[in-house]
Formats: structure tokens, sequence, C-alpha cells
């Protein structure tokens, strides 16, 4: 009898110990074990936020008003990072960890900032920040708060055809460049959440690279534009992110009379980059004016932007002015295209008359995008 029952006794115990082992390996950020599938789960950690807000001292605790604010995530094990701002529903995902976003609301923003750390499982930690945001007048760096375009270039593959087109050939596009533009994803598509545009040198020793626009498809007049990208470093690359007047195609226009406005240029000096409007003067001649402002772009992210209305373009690195020019008419010309619509064009030219001597050892260097947002 002593026996029966001893047997019973552990029999039971050990039944008991199994129902509670299979049970701990279930829900979201568990310790372990495995997926219903057979997967062994795998649980990020050391998750760490960093965030910088524009502006931001002793002076100006909140920031300097442009309401921008930028995001650096880090965590073992992770993949993937998403960003929630305040009671948005939208997650922001990428597998950089980096985020940047500006506020619209003027006055002070007090709200959460959310971000989660994802692994290879889908598993996930987050952490959720406190944050208070100075937003002066409009918000941003214009009187300019409402989206009304963009494209965050989330997941991987092609580029979005319903807003962008792909400009193919080659013949030097007018200033002498050595590139031809393709539509391959070698050259041109989305890869975590990141728009890359990539200039290769070919085995047969020609240069391919991608130059894609907005055109019939997006189109605008005045409006705050914000880009965050990080350029390449490779001497000879020419990037590009800039706007061509919309009524271009048309008979008895084309350029400089249809007007570009150059959000970006980066020409041989790998630490500046250039703000330019061009148009046609009476005289039948181009007019032209722009300004350069120092800018470590081999390894950094940047938001470059510009403010267009009724009466002037200014552009911005970062949220510092470097450049404006008034486009009423007075002054410079009788007359200026800028009061109608113009589409994007971005773009890696290669060589010509401003992308200076390809670097004999270059084999390919990148343009990444990470987002591109309109305000009205």
């Amino acid at each position: 009898m002593k026996n029966k029952t001893f047997y019973l006794i552990f029999s039971i115990i050990f039944c008991f110990s199994a129902l509670n082992f299979s049970c701990s390996s279930g829900g979201d950020g568990g310790g372990g074990g495995n997926d219903n599938d057979g997967t062994e789960q795998i649980i990020p950690s050391n998750l760490v936020v960093n965030v910088t807000i524009q502006g931001q001292d002793p002076q100006n605790p909140n920031g300097d008003g442009s309401g921008q604010f930028s995001v650096t995530a880090t965590a073992t094990n992770a993949v993937e990072y998403g960003f929630k701002v305040g009671s948005s529903p939208t997650e922001t995902n990428n597998t950089t960890g980096v985020f940047s976003y500006t506020l619209t609301d003027a006055g002070t923003n007090q709200f959460q900032l959310y971000v989660y750390a994802y692994s290879s499982t889908d598993d996930r930690i987050s952490k959720v920040n406190n944050l208070t945001v100075y937003v002066e007048g409009n918000g941003g760096s214009g009187n300019n708060d409402v989206l009304v375009w963009s494209d965050e270039f989330d997941g991987t593959g092609a580029i979005d055809s319903s807003k962008w087109t792909t400009e193919t050939g080659g013949g030097g596009w007018g200033n002498q460049e050595v590139q031809i533009y393709t539509s391959s994803t070698n050259n041109v598509k989305r890869e975590g959440g990141v728009l890359k545009i990539k200039a290769i040198k070919e085995s047969n020793g020609t240069y391919s690279s991608a130059r894609i626009k907005t055109q019939d498809k997006f189109e605008f007049k005045y409006g705050r534009v914000e880009i965050r990208a990080k350029l390449p470093s490779a001497q000879g690359t020419w990037p590009a992110l800039w706007m061509l007047g919309a009524n271009f195609p048309e008979n008895g226009v084309g350029w400089p009379q249809c007007g570009e406005i150059d959000i970006m240029e980066q020409f041989q000096n790998k630490n500046k980059v250039k703000s330019t409007l061009h148009w046609k003067l009476s005289s039948g001649e181009r007019g032209e004016y722009g300004q350069e402002t120092n800018n470590t772009t081999s390894t950094d992210w940047h938001i470059y932007s510009i403010n267009w209305t009724e009466t002037s373009i200014k552009s911005f690195l970062d949220g510092n002015q470097f450049f404006s020019m008034d486009i009423d008419g007075s002054g410079i010309a009788p007359y200026f295209p800028f009061n109608k619509e113009f589409f994007f064009i971005f773009n890696i030219a290669m060589g010509g008359t401003l992308g200076g001597e390809i670097d004999p050892a270059f084999t390919q260097d990148t343009m990444e995008v990470d987002y591109i947002r309109v305000y009205q």
C-alpha cells in the first residue's frame, strides 16, 4: 500500500509540473520556449532610446520652435523597430532604428513616444518616453501644417508606381553626365523602409543609376517639403532632390522657362550642399540664384526642407535656414515661374559639369531617403 501511495503522489506531482512547463512558453514578450509552430522564440532585450529635440538647450528646454525631434533606438536581437507619436494609430517601422518627426500644432506639445523593438520571430519589447516639444507660430519651418502627400517608403521591394515613375536612358541629360538611368531594382528600390538609389560601375566600365519623378502623379503649388536623406560620399557622384515645373513638356515652354527648384544638390565638395532656383530671364537667358551650406553627408542623416509661399522660397538644413529668395518678380526679373505647380525628381548623376571627376576606384554608392512629406 505504501508503494502504491508513493507512486500515486509522484504521478500527480509530475503531471502538475509538466502542465506548468507547457504553459510557460507563450505570451507577448515571454521568456523563451517555442511558438506554436515549433520555432524557438527570440526575445529582444536592452532597448535603449535616445531622443534629440531640435535646438534644445538650457534656454530652450523644449526646442527651438521648429517642432522637430529625432530618435535613435538600439536593442539586442532586434531586426526591426517601430515608432508611434502620441495618440496616432500609425506605427512607422524600419530596420535602422532611426526616426524623425515634425510636430505642427503651435504651442507646447506634451505627448508620449512609443518605441518598439521586434525580433526575427516578431516578438517585441517597448519603451514609452514622455516628451515636451515647443512649436512656434503655426509649426515647423513655415506656416503649413496639414500633411497633403508623403511617401514613407515602408517595406521592401519596388517603389510605389502610384507615386513615382522611373526615367530611363543616357546621353548626358544636358550636363555631360555619363550614367545610364534604369528601372532595375539594382539601381532603385525600397529596402527596410528606406528608398535606395544606387549608382553602380558595371563590369563593362559603364555607369548605371536611377532617376524617379512624380510627374502626372503628384504636382503641387506652395507648401513645406521635408525630406530625410543620407547622401553618397564617393567622388564623382552628383545626387539631387529637386523639383521641375509641371508645364515643362508643353509646347514653347521647356527648361528653364518652366522653372527649377533644387531643394538639395551635392557636387564635388562632399561636405557642402546647395539649394538653387533656375528660371528664364526676360532677355531669354537663364536666371540662377543659389546658396550653399556646410553639411557632413557621408555618414549622417539630415532633413532637407523648403518653405514655398507666394512671395518666397526658403531652404533649411535640419531646421536651420541657409537660403532665401523672393519670387514676387521684383528686382531680378519681371516674371518668375514659381507660382505654378511643380513635381519632384530624385536622382544620382555621375560626373558631368558639376559631378566632377569620378574616382577611378569607384564601384557603387547610394543615396538613401527615409521619407518625403508635403504640408500645406
